[in-house]
């Protein structure tokens, strides 16, 4: 991280007083006094029919105020790069200014961003730290990919502006996935995986023995970025003799499969609603390869965030094998439990 400064806003608000442009340009001195910078110029303007602007150029940075007098609002800024923080503004300013309240949002300038959480708990926005972006492009498939180093969870996947895997508790997901499946039965000599281009599901079934693994994966460029800077994910996929990987759409590509070929299934695509139509669409053909006594498993999203998604979810396979046992377990880069819904291939 590379700091460059430090930001305050402070918003007044209920001020009843429509304060004169000279109010402003005393108080803004006043300030740069007691936080040891230097005024190099200043600029202000009033409004007709209401509202003043006031700008404070600083060897330092900058100062500033904007008013709205019409909703009882004084905005102040206060960027600075000096030693010393522009916290020292609030004092001044609380005493100065007659308000009910004031907003006060202080952050430091450098090049750490702020990701945002788009399935965020209604009522908490949550973003995740980003430290550096390794890589952010469009696939040729459509996918916008982006790998970010995150400061508390290591290098991340996001595929269309959601987070799939981190490094720091990948293997939560990944485990609990394959696991929920070799729970049902213990049976590994074959597996397919439909979709997971982070390849965490391939190097659990990898480490959970099984024999040959084919994986139907529709997009080679988010594998690659992550064999690139996932190695802690999927190196030893990268590595593997046991696995077969079939480019393109995966429920065409399982047409040429064998029938009552495999002992697990891994359904791994994306979380929302039109996977879930797809995955049903295509359901008699996951079902004709799968062995008797085989088990379906699918990332069915968190009941926690999407309570509708993980029900249609074990609805569709409900219908299909009579059952569905559902699993979770806490993924804290997610910031909830997630869950896995598997389902037994009567024989």
């Amino acid at each position: 991280m590379k700091k460059v400064g430090e930001h305050i806003t402070l918003d007044f608000l209920g001020v009843k007083q429509d304060y004169s442009p000279k109010f402003y340009n005393k108080i803004i001195y006043k300030i740069a006094k007691k936080a040891k910078v230097e005024i190099l110029n200043v600029s202000d303007h009033v409004f007709k029919p209401q509202g003043f602007t006031l700008v404070a150029l600083l060897a330092e940075s900058h100062m500033s105020f904007h008013t709205f007098p019409e909703k009882g609002i004084i905005s102040f800024d206060f960027f600075t790069c000096a030693n010393v923080s522009p916290k020292v503004a609030l004092d001044i300013l609380k005493k100065e200014i007659k308000h009910e309240r004031v907003v006060v949002k202080s952050f430091d300038r450098s090049t750490v961003s702020l990701y945002d959480d788009i399935y965020s708990t209604p009522g908490q926005k949550k973003y995740y730290v980003v430290n550096d972006v390794l890589e952010n492009f469009v696939s040729k498939v459509g996918q916008h990919i982006e790998i970010l180093k995150l400061e508390e969870f290591g290098n991340a996947l996001f595929i269309d502006g959601e987070l799939q895997v981190s490094e720091k508790d990948e293997k939560k997901y990944s485990g609990q996935f394959v696991s929920s499946a070799l729970n049902l039965n213990s049976a590994n000599s074959t597996a397919a995986i439909i979709g997971g281009g982070d390849a965490g599901v391939a190097r659990e079934c990898i480490s959970k023995g099984f024999n040959l693994i084919d994986w139907y994966e529709l997009d080679p460029e988010v594998v690659a970025a992550c064999y690139k800077y996932l190695p802690k994910i999927s190196s030893r996929v990268k590595e593997s003799n046991s696995i077969k990987t079939f480019w393109g759409d995966a429920f065409e590509s399982i047409k040429s499969a064998e029938d009552s070929k495999y002992d697990k299934i891994f359904v791994d695509l994306n979380d929302d609603q039109y996977c879930i139509d797809l995955a049903a669409k295509n359901m008699n053909g996951l079902k004709r390869i799968l062995k008797p006594g085989g088990v379906i498993t699918a990332q069915v999203g968190s009941k926690d965030k999407k309570p509708k998604q993980v029900d249609n979810w074990l609805k569709v396979l409900s219908k299909n094998f009579g059952n569905a046992k559902l699993d979770e377990v806490y993924i804290q880069s997610f910031d909830c439990r997630w869950n896995f819904a598997s389902s037994v291939m009567n024989f």
